[in-house]
């Protein structure tokens, strides 16, 4: 006999079945779930069907097909058809469940018909974590990540491509027509008998492409995508671009735990105010302070934050294009708070001759005609033959200045911000599977994206308190 543990045979039986919860041992992720959502009230949250009627067949009741999807997309299981699977083999969906064994189809139509109140189980999580004193820093690093679109790419049509499309088709059909007059006559016949198909089908797509441009000059954003309408091709890197969401996530910077998060269709420029107010309201805290990369960089919206109280810091890109036009950068000039001037770099001063609005910004506006005039390095200050070098400066860039000197003295807030909203991203992408979302339009997609937030969430929570005391915080 061999020196090994031995194994029960299959056909044993026992004198006193097992019940399972002897196979969910007490510190096992799912008993927060369950507790979780048996704690939260789902009709103040939106939830349909939770008081089922007296009549017709019966149906799942809401807080089963939650505690499925949120035990799915805590372990990477996002598909309904697997996760119907999943309930007939998997011991610690038997447990949760109470051996139901809903159909991928009930499945599916839960998470389509109750986004908003999946995404107010996000927020009601977060309310837990700061009752559990989890945001005492008030320190938020916001950011936004593409996440790929279920469209692919040669599904999206801008205007370019459309263009290069039609041109690629006129040419063709004209490469076949000047072939067939290079042949004899005698065979001409015959070659357009052979090849009508072929010229039938370039004409068809020549009119189908010009359909397709006239809707994409009607779009407001000048793109269409036929598989998901709502998502938009965007710039990935460099010379990368795909048909993608931009998610945008506000991270608390001590515990890695996403406060809020939204789905935008364009890039991050406009969108700090709006992320900034939904975490104020996530954390019932007005006095907050927010870090983002200079992609958010907006002075309305630095000034829009700072009347609600909260504190950015942002870095300012130069978008001047003084480098290339091979002139002297804004940065020097010096500005003198006192008698409300610019020093140049001759030493000459620049005074206050006038407001303008410009922008969407109320701006002064500084400069020296005789000083220009005269100068020996005019050359290296301004392309402008008669006109002197004038300073532009916002009626709030005290903000900026204030903002700037915080960031100048702390060097180490940039790479904070990467160390803290990069991190949930990743591991996020990391349970998709570095593949797109599985559903379609955008109202969708955020229902989709709340439930890997809301995972993630939970997951970082269970890391930092264990089971157990997770339990015991949620139901006090």
């Amino acid at each position: 006999m061999s020196h090994h543990i031995q194994d029960q045979g299959r056909q044993q039986t026992t004198l006193f079945p097992e019940a399972l919860d002897d196979f969910v041992t007490d510190d096992n992720p799912v008993r927060v779930i369950d507790v979780f959502v048996d704690e939260i009230d789902l009709v103040e949250l939106g939830f349909e069907r939770v008081h089922a009627k007296r009549t017709g067949r019966p149906g799942y009741h809401p807080a089963t097909l939650l505690k499925l999807y949120i035990y799915g997309y805590l372990n990477r299981i996002q598909s309904s058809r697997r996760l119907e699977k999943e309930s007939h083999r998997n011991v610690e969906l038997m447990w949760l469940l109470e051996r139901l064994t809903p159909d991928f189809k009930t499945i599916a139509d839960f998470r389509k018909d109750n986004g908003k109140a999946v995404k107010g189980v996000c927020r009601q999580f977060i309310e837990l974590c700061r009752q559990m004193n989890m945001f005492s820093e008030s320190l938020i690093a916001i950011d936004g990540s593409k996440f790929k679109a279920v469209n692919n790419r040669s599904r999206n049509y801008t205007s370019s491509k459309v263009k290069f499309h039609i041109t690629r088709v006129e040419n063709s059909i004209q490469e076949y027509l000047d072939g067939l007059d290079k042949q004899d006559k005698d065979n001409q016949q015959t070659e357009e008998k052979a090849s009508s198909s072929k010229i039938k089908w370039l004409r068809k797509r020549l009119a189908e492409l010009k359909k397709m441009e006239e809707t994409v000059q009607e779009h407001p954003d000048k793109q269409v995508s036929l598989t998901d309408p709502d998502s938009r091709l965007m710039k990935l890197h460099h010379l990368n671009r795909q048909v993608c969401y931009n998610v945008q996530s506000a991270v608390d910077t001590k515990h890695h735990l996403i406060v809020s998060h939204d789905i935008v269709q364009s890039t991050d420029m406009g969108y700090l105010t709006l992320v900034a107010k939904q975490v104020q309201e996530a954390l019932n805290k007005q006095d907050i302070t927010v870090i983002a990369d200079k992609g958010y960089f907006s002075r309305n919206d630095i000034k829009l934050l700072d009347d609600i109280g909260v504190t950015a810091l942002i870095p300012q890109s130069d978008t001047s294009g003084a480098k290339l036009k091979g002139i002297f950068n804004k940065s020097l000039f010096k500005y003198d708070k006192e008698k409300d001037i610019y020093i140049c770099p001759a030493g000459e001063e620049l005074q206050n001759r006038m407001r303008v609005f410009d922008s969407g910004l109320e701006q002064d506006v500084y400069f020296n005609h005789i000083a220009c005039r005269d100068c020996t390095i005019r050359a290296k200050c301004t392309t402008a033959k008669r006109d002197p070098r004038r300073m532009r400066r916002w009626v709030h860039e005290k903000l900026i200045d204030t903002m700037q000197t915080t960031l100048d003295e702390s060097p180490e807030t940039t790479v904070l911000r990467k160390q803290t909203v990069e991190h949930p991203f990743g591991t996020i992408k990391m349970w998709m599977g570095s593949t797109h979302f599985l559903m379609r339009r955008l109202k969708n997609v955020k229902t989709e994206m709340s439930l890997h937030v809301l995972a993630y969430n939970l997951r970082r929570m269970i890391s930092i308190f264990g089971v157990p005391t997770l339990i015991q915080a949620m139901k006090a």
